[in-house]
Order: structure tokens, then sequence, then C-alpha cells
């Protein structure tokens, strides 16, 4: 299921000099994860740098390549090179500042949620359970201050729907030059406020058809 719910500006040389520099000290992580449900599996790459967020998902036979960067949220295609750019919701943005890496944050979501400890305790491994009207979420972290998460267990209670996501290959302190986040050369991107979007996407207007893959990032989530 696709969640249904873009910023230029010209600056001097100098201010684009001090914002490199302060990007080279920012931490950046590295995941991939495999995500297992009824309609088969999706594998995902992760990389980030501070707040900044690139991911390439394979679904069908086709990249999407998701950034997220600031006040923009980007998805294209990377086989026609067409794609959209919606603006984030203020809210979102707002966590940006909170978080160590704009993904693998379950841990902190399921505890703000009330999950609690469940099964026997290990050395490394916690594990967690969230039980709501939503359905249920089983999470296996790290125990250190990363709070790295190694499998994620959800299910759905209106759909009946379960999705395993197993995280692997976990790395940090890549080196990650600030394009890497921001779209290649000739990508067409369609560019809409996240109201726009909403509106196209509950219409029958067309609207790009690239999935939104981490909502959180681009609107609140319930």
């Amino acid at each position: 299921m696709w969640l249904c719910l873009a910023f230029l500006a010209t600056a001097s040389a100098a201010p684009a000099e001090e914002d490199a520099a302060e990007s080279e000290g920012l931490p950046t992580w590295y995941a991939l994860s495999l995500q297992s449900s009824d309609a088969g599996l999706r594998a995902t790459h992760f990389w980030s740098k501070g707040a900044m967020l690139r991911s390439e998902t394979l679904l069908g036979g086709v990249k999407v390549v998701t950034l997220v960067n600031g006040e923009d949220y980007v998805a294209y295609d990377a086989l026609t090179q067409r794609g959209i750019s919606i603006k984030r919701h203020p809210d979102s943005r707002a966590l940006d500042s909170g978080r160590q890496r704009p993904f693998g944050n379950e841990y902190a979501i399921m505890v703000a949620r009330g999950a609690e400890p469940v099964g026997e305790t290990e050395e490394h491994l916690e594990h967690l359970r969230l039980t709501n009207d939503f359905g249920r979420r089983e999470l296996q972290v790290s125990r250190d201050a990363d709070r790295i998460p190694i499998r994620l267990e959800v299910w759905h209670r209106a759909s009946g729907q379960r999705f395993v996501t197993d995280y692997t290959n976990w790395r940090k302190g890549l080196e990650m030059p600030d394009h890497f986040f921001e779209p290649e050369a000739g990508i067409e991107l369609e560019e809409l406020s996240l109201e726009a979007y909403v509106a196209l996407a509950s219409s029958d207007d067309p609207v790009e058809s690239v999935p939104v893959l981490h909502g959180d990032l681009l609107a609140p989530q319930p």
C-alpha cells in the first residue's frame, strides 16, 4: 500500500562553502533492508548524512530513488527519469535535528507509542512489542546507544497482512558527498506542495506514479 497523502535559491559562494564545511562533520549511515510480505520481497538500500537521506528500492524490476533533503521529498523512477518533488510537512522537518539518522528509528517510534520489552533478556539485543488499534509490531534492536533495528515484524489488523523487515550490513562513518543526496542531471520532476499532492493523490487527475515509500519523512504518521 502506498501512502497517499521543490526549494530553489541562489546563494553566494561563501555561504555555500560554509554549508559544505559544516556538512563534513555530520554522521553518516548505511544499511540494507529486506522486507517480505504477501506481495513478495522488497530490498532497499539506505544512506544518510545528518538529516539527508537517499534510498534506492527495487520494485518489479524498477529502481525507485528517494531523496529527502531539507524542505524537499523527491522520488523518481530511475528508468524513465521522471518523478515528483513534494514540500515536506513542517512537523516532519522539525524532527530532523533530534535524530541521529533519518531511517532505522523504529526503537524511538515504538517507545514513544508505548511499546514494552518482551521475551528473555539478551546481552546484545532487546525485544519490544507494541499492540494497538493498528495491529501489532515486534522489534529486535541492539542494546547499545545506536539502537540499531535488526528485525521488525508488523501485523496489520485491518488487512490481516504481515510484514517482516530485516536490516543488515549496517555501516557508519562512510564518506558521502552532499551531491549524492540531490537528483542526478536530467531527472524531470513535477514540483508540488504537500497539499497539492494530497489533493491529486485522492482525485482522478494524473500524478506521477512513483510511490512515497518513507511517509514519516514527508508528513507525520498516525
